[in-house]
């Protein structure tokens, strides 16, 4: 039996404005490549459907493979930018849609993979007790998500929590906002890697 289509989207519209380096946060080098490029190899590793990113102003070099998705209104918040996700989800004819965050390098594949398998209508993983990225958000809550504003699947989780199931995960949900946030996942990165 084929499994239900997933839709991953990887959320990279936001300005990165608290961000002081030389090139947007998500062009910045890491390893061998950059931060949104080593989030997107991480979710096309997990080879759980067809992926997508979700920019905004700006657009980003992206493997082959992935597709972008532009949305116009990026600057009034997440919601807007995990609408576009939604849209194109129902337009594939996706069950499931797998949301993480391009600023988040360090989430494993196997993270991808595990939130996407979990049968609960949103699965969300959780790193030591905490919840972070990525939210597996089954089609039958998409209706429920915000349209506005600079929450996603934090409001849904927190409406009905009866849907939510929590998937301990390995890694790190570790993001970069600043300059001393890449510095630190550089550290973190190089320490995987030995």
């Amino acid at each position: 039996m084929e499994s239900p289509l997933s839709l991953v989207a990887v959320l990279a519209a936001g300005s990165g404005s608290r961000f002081t380096g030389p090139t947007h946060k998500l062009d910045s080098p890491l390893g061998d490549t950059t931060v949104l490029a080593q989030a997107l190899r991480s979710a096309l590793a997990a080879a759980l459907g067809p992926v997508v990113v979700v920019t905004g102003e700006r657009e980003f070099p992206l493997p082959p493979g992935v597709l972008q998705l532009t949305n116009p209104h990026w600057s009034e918040g997440l919601a807007s930018s995990l609408q576009v996700a939604v849209a194109h989800a129902r337009e594939i004819g996706a069950v499931n849609l797998v949301v993480g965050l391009g600023d988040q390098p360090l989430v494993l594949p196997e993270t991808w993979l595990q939130v996407a398998q979990c049968p609960a209508p949103v699965a969300v993983a959780t790193y030591e007790g905490v919840r972070g990225n990525p939210v597996k958000l089954a089609a039958t809550v998409w209706d429920a998500l915000p349209h506005e504003g600079d929450e996603g699947a934090r409001a849904v989780m927190r409406s009905h929590p009866e849907w939510v199931m929590e998937v301990p995960c390995h890694g790190s949900a570790a993001d970069v906002d600043t300059t001393q946030d890449l510095d630190e996942i550089r550290l973190l990165s190089e320490r995987r890697n030995d």
